[in-house]
């Protein structure tokens, strides 16, 4: 401060360390008054309408207060660490308007129906016959199955795996499924597929 009380020929980098040691309160008003319109332009400039700019540089200079022991003027300016709260905040404030509120009445959010308890039942001893189907299976068939079915694997990427011919994998995947029909009838091979 000047000996008349003013603040003008203090730097801003001084007043933001006054903020930061002594809450000057007679500091962050000088730096207010300095920033808070080019701050308001600065959003106005990006697209904003005069009152949500002003009230961003609201909430910018109130960061400033907040933030002031954590300027570093070895790094930045005080300018470019003001903007920088500023360009940040425009930022958070677009993200907040490209994500719409979540319709509590969209269908997404409204839970499936319990399943009876027959359809469970039917699901259960389905899922038994199955694994009990799939253990019967030789070893090297499962492995195909499981590495077909399960794991999501090609032919190619099976014989691959198991070091084994394209031609021995085709093979041990039709023995499987014909084991498997004989087990579970001709429609087990409409469960393999979602619907």
């Amino acid at each position: 401060m000047t000996a008349d009380g003013s603040f003008e020929a203090v730097s801003d980098e001084t007043l933001i360390a006054r903020i930061a040691e002594d809450r000057d309160r007679d500091a962050f008003a000088e730096l207010f008054r300095r920033f808070a319109g080019r701050v308001k332009a600065f959003m106005m400039r990006g697209g904003m309408d005069p009152l949500q700019a002003e009230d961003i540089a609201q909430e910018v200079m109130v960061s400033v207060w907040r933030r002031a022991d954590s300027f570093d003027p070895g790094r930045a300016r005080a300018v470019t660490w003001i903007y920088t709260i500023a360009r940040n905040r425009r930022i958070d404030l677009i993200r907040r308007q490209s994500r719409p509120e979540a319709d509590p009445n969209d269908p997404l959010f409204v839970p499936d129906p319990e399943p009876d308890p027959a359809t469970l039942l039917a699901a259960a001893d389905r899922d038994a016959h199955v694994r009990a189907a799939l253990e019967s299976l030789p070893p090297d068939q499962l492995m195909v199955v499981q590495l077909a079915f399960f794991g999501g694997l090609t032919h190619s990427e099976i014989a691959e795996q198991l070091a084994a011919p394209i031609g021995t994998v085709k093979s041990r995947l039709r023995l499987s499924f014909a084991r498997l029909r004989s087990a579970l009838g001709d429609g087990f091979e409409s469960e393999l597929v979602d619907d």
